[in-house]
């Protein structure tokens, strides 16, 4: 039994999306020996139609160089239409601009081939195992959450709502708020959000950083343009102040 069968009696649904059929085949083989439901698309428009037309994904296995449309592409597409379900990117090409710009369009995870199937697999429970704990009822007896204004945020479930609508953030938008939460009043530079948040050390360009608390900003600042939460100190970095 697979580790996220272990929180719920349905297999776990695992849509992979890659153009290799030598390889689509012997991970699809793979993942339905670990118990998993397992459909292949070989282009983004059939990524695409699984999506509209099958059951919900626990999971999504996204290959970067596809026929019709790249992989950064089609994860921005997704999220920007709401959809949440975590993304790991499989990728040829190791470049760390690659890995950033994965993780910006709001992948949750990365992996380079070649690869070994142990941590792939691995990779994979890791992700469902989020998923599917965030997805049971009373996981917690006493989940962390945080208010702002009316914002409501658990970082167990990852569920966020605003004014009793839900909010849909990605996993790293998440990351970099539940940091500034641990945080609260200190100034944060830009190199070390980026060495907590996103794991990269010594990466210079810092613009992601910003582009991300402006998205903050968005979802929770009355005001983002004048913010009163998510600051920015000048020549240092960044600065969350808890609201009264």
């Amino acid at each position: 039994m697979s580790e996220s069968s272990a929180v719920s009696n349905e297999p776990s649904r695992v849509l992979l999306v890659e153009d290799e059929d030598h390889l689509a085949a012997g991970l699809k083989l793979n993942f339905e020996l670990e118990g998993y439901v397992v459909d292949v698309a070989a282009t983004g428009r059939e990524a695409g139609r699984l999506l509209v037309n099958s059951a919900p994904y626990q999971l999504i296995i996204l290959d970067v160089m596809l026929p019709d449309i790249d992989g950064f592409s089609l994860c921005q597409r997704l999220r920007d239409a709401g959809n949440t379900t975590p993304v790991l990117m499989l990728t040829a090409r190791d470049e760390v601009n690659d890995r950033v710009e994965g993780l910006n369009v709001g992948a949750d995870d990365y992996l380079t081939k070649p690869f070994e199937l142990s941590e792939l697999l691995a990779r994979v429970r890791s992700l469902l195992r989020r998923s599917a704990w965030a997805r049971r009822p009373g996981a917690r007896t006493a989940p962390r959450v945080l208010r702002l204004g009316t914002a409501v945020i658990d970082f167990d479930t990852y569920a966020v709502s605003a004014g009793g609508a839900d909010l849909r953030l990605t996993k790293l938008e998440i990351d970099l708020l539940r940091y500034f939460a641990d945080n609260p009043g200190r100034v944060i530079s830009r190199e070390e959000l980026q060495q907590k948040v996103w794991k990269l050390r010594d990466y210079p360009n810092h613009r992601m950083v910003d582009n991300f608390i402006m998205r903050l900003r968005r979802h929770f600042e009355p005001n983002p343009r004048e913010p009163v939460m998510f600051l920015s100190v000048r020549g240092a970095g960044y600065r969350f102040v808890l609201p009264d």
